[in-house]
C-alpha cells in the first residue's frame, strides 16, 4: 500500500452471492442496559458512547489476517453479519490503512486496534480513526496518554492486583486475559465478587456457544477471534462462513445482554 489514503482493491476473493447486496447493517445502540453487569452509563462523551456500544453488543470481534486485502474482506463479512464492535490486531499487514478504510465505509461501527504495545502505535491508530485500543497487558504510557480524551483504552489484566491497579490508574474497562487458561467464566464470576464496579471484557479461547455464560457471570462483553474469523475460512477466503459465524455471535450476544 502506497499510503494511508490508498483505496484497497479486492479482486482476489469472492465471498457472498449477489443476494447479499440487499443486507442492511444494524443500527448502533448507544444506550446501555441497566443491570449489575451492565450499569447505566452516561453518553455525554465519546468514551462513554464506546463503552455503551461494547456493553450493548456483548461481542468484540477480533480480526487478524495475513494480508490487508483479506482483512478488509473478512471485516466487511463480519460487519454484514451484524458485528458492531471490531478490533483489528496490530500484526495484520496494513492494519492502519485497513482501519482507515473501514472507518470511511462504516462510520457507525465501533472500530479499534488490538495488541497495541507501543505508544507510537497507539497514536497512529488514533489518527487512523480507532475508537478504542486493547493490549494484552497494561501499557501505562498508553493509559496515561488517553486520559481525558475520546479514546477508550482496555488494558489486559490477569490478577486482582492488576485489575485494581489498572482501574485506579483510570481504566474504565479491563480485559481479563488469558481467561480460558485462568478458569473461564468461573474466573469472571469470582472476580466480579470483589470488583462489581469494574467493567470486564473476557478474552482468549472463547467460543460462540460459551459467550452467553460469560456475560451472565458478569463480563460486559467477550472477545471472539477464531470463533468468528475461523482460521480455515480465512486461509480459504471463505467469507460466507465468516458472515454466518458473525450472525450467530451477534444473535447470541444480543440475547445475552438483554436477559
Amino acid at each position: 500500500m502506497a499510503s494511508a489514503s490508498t483505496t484497497l482493491t479486492l479482486n482476489q476473493c469472492q465471498w457472498l452471492s449477489s443476494s447479499t447486496s440487499s443486507m442492511r447493517l444494524p443500527s448502533s445502540r448507544v444506550t446501555c442496559k441497566a443491570s449489575e453487569s451492565h450499569p447505566q452509563l452516561s453518553v455525554s462523551t465519546t468514551v462513554d458512547k464506546t463503552l455503551c456500544q461494547i456493553n450493548n453488543s456483548g461481542v468484540i470481534a477480533c480480526l487478524r489476517a495475513n494480508s490487508a486485502e483479506v482483512a478488509l474482506e473478512a471485516a466487511n463479512a463480519a460487519i454484514a453479519g451484524g458485528i458492531s464492535v471490531l478490533e483489528i490486531v496490530m500484526s495484520t499487514p496494513g492494519v492502519f490503512e485497513v482501519l482507515q478504510q473501514l472507518v470511511k465505509e462504516h462510520p457507525r461501527i465501533t472500530l479499534g486496534v488490538g495488541t497495541v504495545l507501543r505508544i507510537e502505535d497507539a497514536k497512529t491508530a488514533i489518527k487512523a480513526g480507532a475508537k478504542f485500543l486493547m493490549s494484552p497487558a497494561n501499557v501505562k504510557d498508553i493509559l496515561n496518554y488517553v486520559q481525558g480524551g475520546d479514546i477508550l483504552y482496555i488494558p489486559g489484566t490477569m490478577t486482582p492486583t492488576e485489575i485494581l491497579s489498572a482501574y485506579d490508574a483510570g481504566a474504565k474497562m479491563v480485559k481479563i486475559y488469558p481467561v480460558s487458561a485462568l478458569g473461564g467464566f468461573q474466573y469472571i464470576a469470582a472476580l466480579k465478587k470483589p470488583f462489581p464496579h469494574v467493567s470486564m471484557v473476557a478474552s482468549q479461547g472463547i467460543t460462540i456457544d460459551s459467550m452467553e455464560e460469560y456475560i451472565m457471570r458478569g463480563a460486559s462483553a467477550v472477545v471472539l477471534s477464531d470463533a468468528i474469523f475461523d482460521k480455515e475460512a480465512i486461509s480459504q477466503c471463505n467469507f460466507s462462513k465468516i458472515y454466518k459465524l458473525a450472525q450467530s455471535a451477534t444473535l447470541l450476544g444480543n440475547q445475552a445482554v438483554n436477559r
